[in-house]
């Protein structure tokens, strides 16, 4: 099992509620979270196999952008 950590612009609940389809359809991703606190809004993702590029791509397909920590 791996955590993987990005900086986004997933910036409010609106954001999360608009990310949340997206990323709980990857059956690879075991749980997420965003720090909308953080001013780099960071989101955790814990996973067994997926890269940090396939995480982004749900992201981008999701209309966020995001950057590898």
């Amino acid at each position: 099992m791996k955590t993987l950590k990005f900086n986004t612009n997933i910036n409010c609940s609106g954001c999360i509620a608009a990310v949340t389809p997206f990323l709980n359809s990857e059956k690879e991703i075991l749980s997420w979270a965003v720090d909308t606190s953080d001013k780099n809004k960071i989101l955790t993702v814990t996973t067994e196999n997926l890269s940090a590029e396939k995480i982004q791509h749900v992201l981008e397909k999701a209309g966020y952008k995001s950057q590898a920590v």
